[in-house]
C-alpha cells in the first residue's frame, strides 16, 4: 500500500471528483486487465489504443482511483476517485516515480541515446563498471541485468512502471550505476518523464523510426528533449563528427562535454590499426589494444572511456580493462568454420547507416582474396523508405548478397524484397540473390563461401526469434549458423 498524497506529489491536477474516499492504493497500472482491488489506473491514450475505452472495464475489476484527460460517463460513478489531468502519461511517470521512492536519484543513471550504438555502449559500460568492482545495472534491448541477474528485454526501454521498479530493484541489490538505452519511442511517450539522470549521451542519428516519427525533423527534436531534461547536475556528452551532435547540447542546462575521431573534442580517438584481430587506438594521447572488431566500434569504445573518466574513474584502469572486455551479443559476434575457414559475422545492423558502418568495417579488416557475402532483409510494418537504401548499400559494398526475411510481421516477406530490390543497381544479377526463407538464404550464403571468406548475416544480432503473422517463431542466427557449419 502507498500513500494516495505521496502518490499525486509533482503531478499537475484539472480537477478532482470523490476525494477522500481512500487514503492509499495498492498498484498503479495503464493495463485494465492488470488491475485488482484498490488500485489506480491512468487512462493512456496510444498510437492505436485509447485508454478511456477501458476506464469502466478497470473499475469493474477494483480500480478505486482513475485518472483522465477525456470527459465520459463513468464520471458519474460515486465509488471512485477521478483525478483529470492534461497528459496521464506524464501523471503515471511521476506517479511511478513517487510509487517507488524515486530511485533514479539514488543511482548513477546514464542514458544513451542516438539510432546507432547504444546497446553495445551500455554493454560495454555496464562490463567495464562491473570490473571494475561495482554492483550495476543495465537496461538494453538484449536483457536487463540487476548485478548477475538477468531479465529477458521487452522494450529498448521499458513501460515506465517497469522502469522504475527495475531501478527500485537495482538500488536495493546494491547497484551504484545504472547503464540504459533510451529510445526516441520511450522519449516521445514520456516513459522517461520523472527519472533523474546523471549522465545523458548521444551516438549518432540517421533516417529510422520514420514510420513512427513521420519526418526526420521530428526524430531529431524527440531525441533532443532527453538533453533538454538533463539537469544541472547532470553531464551532456555528445559525438561531435555527427552534425546533429551539436544540437542536441543546445538549450541544455548539464555540463556539455564532446567526443569525437574526426573533430576538435573533450575526448579525442585515434585509429592506430585494425584488424579482425582487433583495433589499436590512443584516446586522449593513451594507447592501448582491444580485442573488439570494427571501426565504428571505436566511438563505442570512446564513449565508454569518456563516461569513466566523467565519474572519476582512474585513466590507466579504465585503459586496461578497456583491453580486455567485450562487447554485446550480436554485435559483430563470429562464428567460424574450423574446417573451411570461412567467417561468418552477426550484427543487428538494420538501418543503412549500421549496414554501412558495419559492411566498411568487415572491408578494412580483410584481405584481398576474402569475398564478402551479405545476407540481409528488412522488418514488415516498418520504414518502407530504407529499404531500397539497405538494399542498395548492401550491395555496394559486398561480393555478393543474399536477399531474405528478417521479422517481416504481417508484411508478404515477398513483397518486401520487391522493395529492397528497387534500390540494386542494373547489371547485378549474377551476385544479388533472393530468397525469403531466412534459414535457406543463410545456407545459400555460406554455399556461396569459399575457403576464408567472410559471411555478413546482418539485421537481427542477439534476437532469437523470428515474427511472422503476429507468432515468434524459434530462429537465432548464430545458432543456425553453427548447424549449418556443423553438417557441412
Amino acid at each position: 500500500m502507498k500513500n494516495l498524497n505521496d502518490i499525486l506529489s509533482g503531478i499537475n491536477l484539472l480537477g478532482t471528483r470523490n476525494e477522500g474516499l481512500v487514503s492509499s492504493i495498492n498498484e498503479l497500472h495503464f493495463d485494465s486487465r492488470k488491475v485488482k482491488d484498490t488500485d489506480a489506473f491512468f487512462a493512456l491514450k496510444g498510437v492505436s489504443v485509447n485508454g478511456h475505452d477501458f476506464i469502466s472495464s478497470a473499475i469493474e475489476n477494483g480500480a478505486k482511483v482513475v485518472f483522465y484527460e477525456e470527459e465520459g460517463a463513468y464520471l458519474d460513478n460515486n465509488e471512485v476517485i477521478f483525478f483529470k489531468v492534461k497528459n496521464a502519461s506524464i501523471a503515471l511517470a511521476k506517479a511511478a516515480a513517487n510509487f517507488y521512492d524515486h530511485p533514479s536519484e539514488k543511482l548513477n543513471l546514464i542514458g544513451i541515446t542516438g539510432t546507432n550504438g547504444k546497446t553495445t555502449t551500455v554493454t560495454l559500460l555496464y562490463n567495464l563498471f562491473t570490473e571494475m568492482g561495482e554492483t550495476c545495472g543495465l537496461i538494453s534491448t538484449v536483457n536487463y541485468l540487476i548485478g548477475e541477474k538477468v531479465y529477458p528485454s521487452t522494450h529498448t526501454t521499458p513501460n515506465v512502471l517497469k522502469l522504475n521498479q527495475l531501478l527500485a530493484e537495482m538500488y536495493e541489490a546494491g547497484c551504484t550505476s545504472v547503464f540504459m538505452e533510451v529510445s526516441s519511442h520511450a522519449i516521445h511517450q514520456n516513459r522517461i518523464q520523472g527519472l533523474k539522470f546523471k549522465g545523458g549521451i548521444f551516438t549518432n542519428i540517421t533516417h529510422d523510426h520514420l514510420d513512427y516519427h513521420k519526418t526526420f525533423h521530428a526524430y531529431i527534436h524527440t531525441k533532443k528533449a532527453f538533453f533538454d531534461s538533463l539537469p544541472k547536475s547532470a553531464f551532456a556528452l555528445t559525438n561531435i563528427d555527427d552534425r546533429n551532435g551539436e544540437i542536441m547540447l543546445q538549450s541544455c542546462n548539464a555540463s556539455k562535454y564532446t567526443y569525437a575521431l574526426k573533430s576538435l573534442a573533450d575526448y579525442k580517438a585515434k585509429i592506430l590499426s585494425h584488424s579482425m584481430e582487433g583495433l589499436e587506438l590512443d584516446f586522449n594521447g593513451k594507447s592501448f589494444f582491444t580485442n573488439i572488431v570494427g571501426v565504428y566500434n571505436c566511438y563505442n569504445l570512446l564513449v565508454t572511456y569518456a563516461v569513466a573518466m566523467l565519474l572519476n574513474k582512474n585513466k590507466e584502469i579504465t585503459l586496461n580493462l578497456l583491453s580486455k572486455i567485450v562487447g554485446a551479443k550480436g554485435r559483430f559476434e563470429t562464428v567460424k568454420d574450423s574446417f573451411s575457414n570461412k567467417i561468418a559475422i552477426v550484427d543487428y545492423a538494420h538501418t543503412s547507416d549500421a549496414l554501412e558502418k558495419l559492411l566498411n568495417a568487415v572491408n578494412e579488416v580483410k584481405n584481398r582474396n576474402q569475398n564478402i557475402i551479405t545476407v540481409i532483409g528488412c522488418g514488415g510494418d516498418r520504414d518502407k523508405k530504407k529499404r531500397p537504401l539497405m538494399a542498395k548499400v548492401a550491395v555496394q559494398l559486398s561480393d555478393y548478397v543474399v536477399f531474405t526475411s528478417d521479422n517481416p510481421r504481417t508484411e508478404d516477406p515477398e513483397a518486401i524484397l520487391d522493395d529492397m530490390y528497387e534500390g540494386v543497381p542494373a547489371g547485378v544479377d549474377d551476385v544479388v540473390f533472393r530468397e525469403a526463407d531466412r534459414r535457406l538464404a543463410i545456407t545459400k550464403a555460406i554455399a556461396i563461401a569459399k575457403s576464408d571468406d567472410l559471411v555478413v548475416v546482418a539485421g537481427k544480432g542477439h534476437e532469437d526469434y523470428q515474427e511472422i503473422n503476429g507468432v515468434k517463431y524459434p530462429f537465432d542466427d548464430v545458432q543456425i549458423l553453427k548447424q549449418i557449419f556443423k553438417n557441412n
